[in-house]
Order: C-alpha cells, then sequence, then structure tokens
C-alpha cells in the first residue's frame, strides 16, 4: 500500500460509521477497487466525463465528481432532505426541518433500501462509497454535518425537481399549528410579491417534418435558482450513456438525454397536494376525527430536531405531532385540523428516476414512466426514431371531481379521499401530433400542440389549476408556421426576446394616459415616458431603454395587484388589465421614473444598466455589490413572457437588478443518426471561486451562445483537460 493510501485508510475512522480498524481498511480496499474501475475526463470547460466498467461504477464516479465540484451543495441538497438543516444553521431552519421530517422517517427510508432490487441497491452502495471516498481523500474538506453516508439516504432524495410537493406545506403554518413561541418567530421581512420569480422551465419538442435535417429537435431549458444542478455525462460498459443536468448529489440524470431519447421535465399545474379538513373530538383524553359514521384515532408520535446553537452545541426541539389516514396535521382552519396529503413513493421514484436514463426508444420509456413515481414534473420527449411526446405527471390521484380540491375538502366524507391513482391514458397525453411540434412552459397542456392539443372538456379540472400563461402564448408565437428548425434557430427561438405581457398591458396604459385632461399634472410628468414606451416593440436588448421603463413599471404594479387581488380567481395580469383601474396603473409608472432617475440619474436608463450577472463567490445565498464586476443581461423575468428567464430585483444596498433564478442549464439537442447537442450552463461548472471553471460560461450564458457539447469521444478529442481515476489529484 502506498504511502498516500496508507494515510487515507488512516483517515477513515472519524467517517465510518461502523468502528473498528477492519472496517475502515475494508472500506478503503473497497474503495480503491471501485476507483480503479472509473475514468473521469475533464473537458475544457470543467465539465466531468465519466465511465465506468458497470453501472455502478459510473454512480461512485459522478458522485465523487459532483463532490470535487460543489461538495457544500451536495451536503446542503442532503441536509434538507433529511431534515437536518438546523444541525448547520440553527433556529432559522427549525420548522423547514420538522416539516421534512414529517413525511421522510430514516427508519422507513432503510426498510426502503432493505426490500430494494440489487441493482439499485448496488447503485445507493456506490453513491455513498463515492462521496464517502471524496471526504476521506481530501481531509481539508469539512462538511458541516453529514461526516458520512449511508446508502440509503439517496431514497431522502429521489426526485429531481426544485421544491418538491413538501415545499407546498407553508412552514409559517407548522410554527402556528405545533409552535409555542409562533408570534415573535413569524414577524420577518416578507419581501414584496414582484421579487419571487415565477418558477419554472420551458420544454420544446419539434418533430421532423419541421426541421431543416429531418431530426426530431429537444429544447431542455430548467427554470431553478442558479449553479442548483451540475452538468456531467455518465456512461459504462452496461449500456448507461447519458448527459445533461444533475441535481447536487443526485445519481441520476434529471433532465437531459442519451444516444437514443431525450426528456425535459417541466413544473406541473396539475393538482396533486390536497388538503383534508379534519373535524378532531377529543374522548377520555384521546383525539379523534371524524369519518363517515365513525371516529377514528388520531395518530401522534413524537419527533426530534435536533439545533445547533450559536456556541455550536446541539439541543433537540421535540414535537408531538399528529396525522389521519390522510396525511399529516399540518394546519388549523376555521375549527378543523388540515392534514396534507401528497406523493411519498421514494423507492419507486428514484428507479424512474434512474431507469428513464436509459431508455432507448418511447416503449421503453413509457414502461418506466409506469411506476407513477413523479408527481411534480409534466415531460417533453423527444427520440431518434423521430417521435415526440407530451407527458402529463404519472403520480396523479383519482378524485371526485365534484370537489373543488384547490381548497380543503371535508376530510370527514369518505367521497373525497383518493381512488388509487389514475391510469396513464387516463392524463392529458400528445403523440406526435399533426402539428409538429409540443412545448410546456408550466402552463397547462391545452395548448402544448396548438389545434392539436388535449381537449380541456375531456378531462377533470384537477388536470390543471394554473392555466395559460405569457411564455405559452410566446412558445404559440414562435413555433407557429416554421417548417425549417435547426439547432440554431431553435436556440434563437429559446431566446426570442418579444414579451407578450407587455403587449397586453403597456396599450391599456398609454389608453390610460391619452384619456387624462390635459390640466391633469401627469398627463406633462409622464409625457416623455409615455413616448418612450408609445414605439417599443415589446422586445428586450442590453440597450433597450423601454425594458427598463416597462419592467420597472411592471414591477410596481405587480405588488399593487397583488394586493388588490380578490377570491374571484383572477391572475395578477388580469388584475394589473382590468381591477387596478387607471390612477393605479398611472401613478406606478409615475413611481418607476422616479426610481429610475433617483437610481440611475435618467428615465431613460439602458436595460444593460440594471439588469446584471454576479457571481463572485461561490455561496448559496448570494450577497450583491454595485461596485464588483458584472456583466448585463438582455433578457428579463419570466414573468413578462421571456422564454429566456433571469429572475432579477434589487437586493440591500444595491440599485441594479441581479439574478439568482431562470435559465440555469439550456441545451439543444439533434436526434439522428448520432445525437448532437449545444448547452450552457449559469455561470460555470466548478463552485469554488479560485477555479477557472467558476464563472467561464458567464458571457456566453448572458448572450444566448450555447457551446458544443462533446458526447461522443470524437468530440471530445482536442478538448480534454485531465484524465484521472476518484482520487487521483
Amino acid at each position: 500500500m502506498s504511502v498516500r493510501h496508507t494515510m487515507l485508510a488512516m483517515s477513515l475512522g472519524g467517517l465510518l460509521a461502523t468502528p473498528g480498524v477492519h472496517a475502515a481498511t475494508d472500506a478503503a480496499v473497497r474503495w480503491r477497487h471501485e476507483a480503479q474501475a472509473v475514468t473521469i475526463v475533464r473537458d475544457d470547460w470543467g465539465i466531468a466525463h465519466v465511465h465506468g466498467k458497470s453501472d455502478a461504477d459510473a454512480v461512485f464516479g459522478m458522485a465523487y465528481a459532483q463532490a470535487e465540484d460543489d461538495f457544500n451543495r451536495v451536503e446542503t441538497n442532503y441536509l434538507t432532505s433529511l431534515g437536518r438543516t438546523a444541525e448547520a444553521e440553527g433556529e432559522s431552519a427549525l420548522w423547514q426541518d420538522l416539516r421534512q421530517k414529517l413525511f421522510v422517517d430514516p427508519e422507513m427510508l432503510k426498510r426502503d433500501y432493505a426490500r430494494s432490487p440489487a441493482w439499485l441497491k448496488a447503485l445507493m452502495d456506490a453513491w455513498a462509497d463515492g462521496l464517502n471516498y471524496y471526504l476521506a481523500s481530501h481531509p481539508e474538506v469539512h462538511p458541516r454535518v453529514i461526516r458520512h453516508f449511508e446508502p440509503w439516504m439517496a431514497l431522502s432524495f429521489s426526485e429531481g425537481s426544485i421544491g418538491g410537493d413538501i415545499e407546498r406545506v407553508k412552514t409559517a403554518d407548522l410554527q402556528a399549528f405545533y409552535g409555542k413561541d409562533a408570534a415573535g418567530a413569524l414577524a420577518q421581512f416578507v419581501p414584496p410579491s414582484s421579487w419571487a420569480e415565477p418558477t419554472g422551465s420551458n420544454g420544446i419538442a419539434i418533430a421532423p417534418k419541421l426541421t431543416a435535417n429531418g431530426h426530431a429537435l429537444l429544447l431542455i431549458n430548467p427554470h431553478t435558482s442558479f449553479f442548483f444542478r451540475s452538468e456531467l455525462q455518465m456512461s459504462s460498459d452496461e449500456g448507461l450513456d447519458a448527459y445533461g443536468a444533475v441535481t447536487w448529489g443526485q445519481f441520476f440524470i434529471y433532465q437531459g438525454f442519451n444516444k437514443h431519447v431525450g426528456w425535459m421535465h417541466t413544473s406541473t399545474g396539475a393538482d396533486v397536494v390536497d388538503e383534508f379538513a379534519e373535524t378532531i373530538e377529543r374522548k377520555g383524553g384521546k383525539l379523534f376525527y371524524r369519518y363517515g359514521k365513525e371516529l377514528r384515532p388520531v395518530t401522534s408520535r413524537e419527533i426530534a430536531v435536533p439545533v445547533r446553537a450559536a456556541d455550536g452545541s446541539l439541543s433537540e426541539r421535540r414535537f408531538t405531532v399528529h396525522a389521519t389516514h390522510h396525511g399529516p396535521v399540518v394546519r388549523s382552519e376555521g375549527g378543523k385540523w388540515i392534514a396534507v396529503a401528497l406523493m411519498n413513493k421514494p423507492l419507486e421514484a428514484l428507479q424512474q428516476s434512474w431507469l428513464r436514463t436509459k431508455a432507448n426508444d418511447y416503449a421503453t420509456y413509457m414502461k418506466v414512466a409506469g411506476f407513477k413515481a413523479n408527481s411534480s414534473n409534466n415531460t417533453i420527449y423527444a427520440d431518434d426514431k423521430g417521435n415526440i411526446a407530451y407527458l402529463h405527471p404519472q403520480f396523479i390521484p383519482n378524485r371526485d371531481d365534484r370537489f373543488d380540491y384547490t381548497k380543503p375538502v371535508d376530510g370527514s366524507d369518505p367521497a373525497t379521499d383518493w381512488k388509487g391513482t389514475l391510469p396513464l391514458d387516463k392524463a392529458p397525453h400528445l403523440f406526435n401530433p399533426p402539428t409538429g411540434w409540443i412545448f410546456n412552459t408550466n402552463d397547462w397542456p391545452y395548448s402544448a400542440a396548438g389545434p392539436d392539443s388535449p381537449k380541456q372538456d375531456d378531462f377533470p379540472r384537477y388536470m390543471d389549476s394554473v392555466g395559460e400563461n405569457p411564455r405559452g402564448l410566446h412558445a404559440t408565437r414562435v413555433l407557429t408556421g416554421r417548417r425549417d428548425f435547426t439547432l440554431a434557430s431553435l436556440i434563437d427561438a429559446a431566446f426570442d426576446p418579444y414579451l407578450p405581457a407587455f403587449a397586453r398591458q403597456l396599450p391599456i396604459l398609454i389608453a390610460d394616459y391619452d384619456a387624462l385632461p390635459a390640466t391633469e399634472p401627469l398627463k406633462r410628468q409622464l409625457a416623455g415616458p409615455i413616448a418612450l414606451l408609445r414605439t417599443w416593440d415589446y422586445r428586450w436588448g442590453i440597450a433597450s431603454m423601454p425594458t427598463s421603463l416597462a419592467v420597472f413599471w411592471g414591477d410596481i404594479l405587480w405588488d399593487e395587484a397583488s394586493k388588490l387581488d380578490t377570491a374571484e380567481g383572477l391572475s395578477v395580469y388580469d388584475v394589473m388589465a382590468d381591477k387596478a383601474g387607471p390612477k393605479v396603473r398611472l401613478n406606478a409608472l409615475a413611481e418607476a421614473a422616479d426610481r429610475l432617475e433617483k437610481d440611475f440619474g435618467s428615465w431613460g436608463v439602458p436595460w444593460g444598466e440594471v439588469n446584471r450577472f454576479q457571481r463572485v463567490d461561490g455561496a448559496i445565498k448570494q450577497r450583491f455589490d454595485d461596485a464588483k464586476p458584472s456583466i448585463p443581461v438582455p433578457f428579463t423575468s419570466s414573468r413578462w413572457g421571456s422564454l429566456a428567464s433571469f429572475g432579477a430585483h434589487r437586493w440591500p444596498g444595491t440599485t441594479r437588478y441581479y439574478g439568482t433564478s431562470g435559465n440555469s442549464f439550456v441545451a439543444v439537442v439533434e436526434f439522428g443518426d448520432k445525437v448532437h447537442a449545444r448547452a450552457i450552463t449559469a455561470g460555470g461548472e466548478s463552485g469554488d471561486p479560485s477555479s477557472k471553471h467558476f464563472n467561464d460560461e458567464a458571457e456566453r450564458y448572458t448572450t444566448g451562445n450555447l457551446r458544443t457539447v462533446y458526447f461522443w469521444p470524437e468530440e471530445l478529442e482536442g478538448h480534454v483537460e485531465r484524465t484521472y481515476h476518484p482520487g487521483g489529484r
């Protein structure tokens, strides 16, 4: 054994949960054996191309490579998924951890691991080994909490969405229900509504008949918080060969492609999380809830949440929590306890997430979908046989459509219960529609293929709870009538600068202004800003002054409209247009012009002076500084219908807008005899500010200049920066 490996083995004592020198030495021997079966090639963008003899070897290598790039984000995701963030961050994360522990029980996950199929157990073992080997071989890295990863932990984070179903439960509600100190702790800064960037993504599939080369095309464009996923390729001698975006710490390609098929997930508007209002009665000192003609006992248990104090010590907060057969109780309303029902199938979800990366055609992809363990995403699909498809979430509870499940339903009425899950063919679905294109922008499925879309009247209302959105209108606009798509023109479509929300809203504002009497002071005050907006073509751009004025006006009006919104079911866009009124709209423009003049010296400011991309450190919660370097970004928030999304706003101490979410990974893929792709990642692959790959993609990101993906060995040739086995330096 070399001196290096001897030292590595000696370091294992503090890392392994299993005590004993022999266990540590056995682990070191196993890890070295696994490492030798893996080759990691770093290309000239720092992206890892991981190859293993087996699928498990590839998982070992990709877990190791992810940890190399940003172990902090890997660990942070598992602190979240395991409900252990308060062990690192203290009291501020207490209620987030309690929420997670209501649904995720380590003992249940251990049982799921024990009953997993052998192939999946091997992948989980390899995943944990890869992370533990990274820690053992990098003693300078100090985890905040998790010093040893157990294979079962992979089941806690088995579906790659940002903001999973659990986050529908508000921590403030939990605190009010289970906390004794709720009144004081709930008094926190609440950011304006306009600071909340719409979550979601864009997916577009183009059939061969509409492409110049006769090949299917796929746009993969997730909108998440920046740096939420890494980009990599993983392959094996067992047939695995997938490329794309991987949520930090997971061992499967979440959004991407292989040699034959590609898949893009967009957050769904389907209602898959429901609340049940439970009628609670106390008898003999015990809790019961009414269900039909019977009283059922409330299930109660104790949950301990470890919390780190300011001095570094750990203490426990203990909670007695309650549940009915519908799910955990999370709040109260109108004298009822509210229980939440949502998908909790970690074993099936992890199998589905992995197996779809190895699908080689539509039939095998749909067979994997039969696990029905995807609740939060729609899917846009394309393949090398020229097929394109749209899938609604595969986990959709079967419910009685008489009830409005967007609100709490009566838990005492058995008719409101879930009745299993819907068969896949009962959900909105598209396969090779005559239109020749499919898209989803987190809107309803009823415009996904223009006139060939699923028909709303054919489905229960719980299939959608969001309706249309401006990005959907925009996608329809750029897809309709085109018959010559290429990779390049699909990129152009993904970065088309039209802003349909302003195309709707600004003519109303201008009409408000034109209707003002000549003696009204606003007539003169707003003459210049209105003249600037009157001739605008509703397209963003770095040099565009109307974009700056429109976005400032839109953000102010959005906040006002959010306050005016009623229970009528209107969108904020409808309130802005129909309910806010001329005075509110015109005053918002006056405030926008004043704010621009105060912050930038004029209300006529190029958008690129305002809207900036900045990455100066590797912190998960970034801090922004107008005095530090930043790059202009031409595209806007997706709120205004921009397909390319950049969720930005002012921050404490800044006048400029800085983005933290939106386009995080963009890829366009062409399927033919051989798959080809171009892609870009926000900032760069590495989370280390000292790495040249920390911010080397930033300028390309802001201009939509996607780089070539080195999927095939011949594409990678000449672009290799480093080749090594895990553990090599």
